[in-house]
């Protein structure tokens, strides 16, 4: 496949300001690459269109042997094309293309460094956002809690792109596959990238559903216990179509 390059005049010259960095990479993008940059832009335009992000915020990427494509800083999803692959390495060097990464790729890596992941959804939902100003764990409503790992907690706030924010986030993970972000916004991590998002999907509806049955004046919702949690975990791991 071609080596691919972007000039940057159509996202505010973002891809003209990493070659004046000297960060441009010129390394061919591989055939698994291009198929994973495909799956990875789609997921980030269903971000926008499923009202899980604003604009350019949230963002995407998927492991690829050692390398991490993800969604570059500033540009319209609907405006990325196969020439525009963003890929680093596990340390944050670049190694694919010429657009800057996003601000959260020390969020990103640290999922990569220390879990097995092959994709992570970062995102601004709006109910998950609200959930994160007001609990530091989500409360049970719903037993697909189970599936994210148990109860949903919300990491400390730091300021976005930090290392304190990823420090912050992966000890809201230990033992999970999502959290929250303390006035920010959503994580979740799978082994493919269908997962990781529709991880994120279902944190967002529980974030919806205890918004909403709290909200009845006089009545408190009723919670799952960790009892029933657990067994619920157990069935899940079962479910679905075998082979």
């Amino acid at each position: 496949m071609a080596e691919q390059r972007w000039d940057g005049r159509e996202a505010g010259g973002a891809g003209e300001r990493a070659r004046d960095a000297g960060e441009t990479r010129g390394r061919r993008v591989r055939d698994e690459e291009a198929h994973a940059w495909a799956e990875l832009v789609g997921a980030a335009r269903r971000t926008v269109s499923d009202g899980l992000v604003v604009g350019t915020s949230g963002n995407v990427s998927v492991r690829v042997g050692d390398t991490v494509l993800v969604t570059p800083s500033g540009v319209p999803y609907d405006r990325l094309t196969p020439d525009d692959v963003t890929g680093v390495d596990l340390t944050g060097r670049q190694v694919l293309g010429t657009l800057v990464p996003t601000s959260e790729l020390p969020l990103h890596l640290a999922v990569y460094r220390t879990t097995g992941a092959r994709a992570v959804v970062h995102t601004h939902a709006v109910h998950a956002t609200a959930v994160s100003t007001l609990v530091d764990e989500l409360p049970p409503i719903h037993y697909m809690a189970a599936a994210l790992g148990g109860p949903v907690r919300v990491a400390r706030y730091a300021t976005y792109g930090t290392d304190e924010l990823a420090e912050n986030m992966l000890r809201a993970l230990d033992g999970r596959t999502g959290c929250l972000l303390q006035n920010h916004g959503t994580v979740t991590h799978g082994t493919s990238l269908v997962r990781a998002y529709d991880r994120t999907a279902q944190l967002e509806w529980m974030c919806r559903v205890w918004l909403t049955a709290s909200s009845v004046p006089g009545l408190s919702p009723h919670l799952l216990s960790p009892g029933q949690l657990a067994e619920v975990g157990e069935r899940l791991r079962g479910y679905g179509q075998r082979g």
